[in-house]
């Protein structure tokens, strides 16, 4: 690993960004597992290659509630991509890479605190645009810095979105209701996931650098670039802290594991943070406070799979983990594997092999009892209960559905007007 590459803790204390009390989630800005008044709790699930959202019921039978069309401006901006030359090799390279051969058109998504926008980050488009629910209509349109958007989040109040500008190594921080810009911060390379601490305090981003190359063997692991978490104040926008993996791996003799931080998830008091990294099967805890790993957990290779590397999406092996709200389960999506599992977090035991095809995300239903993982490879979601292990019921969605997403509607939504 080049000196360069070598990453040490800013000046600010760590405690600052580790005296909080618990991960933040799009159901901590209004009432979690249940209705609030005039709004109905749903599920968003982007189903990025057709440009659609489906919403369903946040627990329960998740029964479907309505659909949202999130590119109602495909035209127009198709035009303007075709226009300019360095747009459309970016958009071409998008579809040829990443989109496995399809447009990538819905990434993440967020409703607003009141029930009446939705607002979604579309990777093909270079943009997060805000949509009004009644209507289906574009609020708001914000294009990122470079040439795609990828993975948000939402602040625990609900009026803040983060999101991941992935070619421009920057992180865009707006105001929900109006897309104004309100700070930005820079990141490693190829920014992707983005996580608010609970009490509203922090970010923490997650650079993954260049997933889309064939260098994939651990001797050229230093060819993916600068990938680091990146802590910064959410108010200021000023960098705290920064993590590199790769010395924290190196530590406990893990030389040939990539330092690429995928999804990630934090326990309730916010001491240990879960998180996947790119080609492992399997998931590590980090102590915070510690500032090391601390377990690795090697989850079971499905047979089936493949062992060429170059052959796993975007360097993926597991992608998508979540925890339930007592803080006593994991749920992990296998996605190259092709099953989802909840290991018990004191023992780090798995459950059942559920069988999944390409689960690509995992959440927490409305109620808390059920994980919910996107199969990206069958057009579905799936719900499985924490408590057993075992699937619950699957729903079907539009095409290739990743991120799913707690929110809300008005309790008499049943899709845009006119839909």
């Amino acid at each position: 690993m080049p000196a360069s590459r070598t990453r040490h803790l800013c000046s600010v204390a760590a405690a600052l960004v580790l005296t909080v009390t618990g991960p933040a989630t799009a159901a901590s800005a209004t009432t979690a597992g249940s209705d609030a008044a005039g709004l109905r709790e749903v599920l968003f699930v982007g189903n990025n290659w057709d440009g659609t959202a489906d919403v369903i019921r946040s627990s329960g039978d998740f029964a479907k509630v309505g659909r949202v069309n999130v590119i109602p401006d495909k035209d127009q901006r198709m035009a303007e991509i075709t226009a300019d030359p360095v747009k459309w090799i970016y958009f071409m390279a998008i579809r040829n890479s990443v989109g496995e051969g399809h447009d990538q058109f819905a990434d993440d998504m967020y409703s607003t605190p009141d029930g009446t926008s939705v607002v979604v980050s579309r990777p093909s488009f270079a943009d997060v645009v805000s949509i009004d629910l009644a209507t289906g209509r574009i609020n708001w349109r914000f294009p990122v810095a470079g040439y795609r958007a990828d993975h948000m989040a939402v602040s625990p109040d609900g009026t803040r979105v983060a999101v991941s500008a992935s070619t421009a190594n920057t992180v865009h921080v707006l105001d929900i209701d109006t897309g104004k810009q309100l700070g930005s911060f820079a990141t490693g390379d190829k920014p992707h996931e983005n996580i608010f601490t609970r009490d509203g305090k922090y970010i923490w981003n997650m650079a993954i650098g260049d997933v889309n190359t064939a260098l994939d063997d651990p001797a050229w692991d230093w060819t993916k670039g600068d990938r680091r978490i990146t802590v910064v104040d959410a108010t200021t926008y000023k960098q705290v802290k920064v993590v590199d993996m790769r010395q924290r791996l190196d530590a406990i003799g893990l030389k040939d594991f990539s330092d690429a931080v995928r999804p990630a998830v934090f326990s309730p008091d916010e001491s240990k943070l879960y998180f996947q990294v790119s080609f492992f099967n399997g998931f590590l805890e980090y102590d915070v406070t510690a500032d090391r790993i601390t377990r690795v957990k090697t989850l079971p290779k499905n047979p089936a799979t493949s062992e060429d590397r170059t052959t796993w999406v975007n360097d993926s092996r597991h992608h998508g983990i979540s925890m339930n709200p007592e803080g006593t389960k994991l749920c992990v999506a296998g996605t190259m594997d092709d099953y989802a599992t909840v290991v018990d977090r004191a023992t780090l035991q798995e459950g059942p092999l559920v069988t999944a095809s390409k689960p690509y995300w995992a959440t927490v239903s409305g109620d808390g009892k059920d994980c919910i993982v996107s199969e990206s490879g069958a057009d579905q979601v799936t719900a499985i209960d924490f408590a057993t292990g075992r699937k619950v019921t699957s729903i079907p969605v539009g095409d290739h559905p990743q991120r799913v997403r707690l929110g809300h509607v008005q309790a008499d939504w049943a899709g845009p007007s006119g839909s």
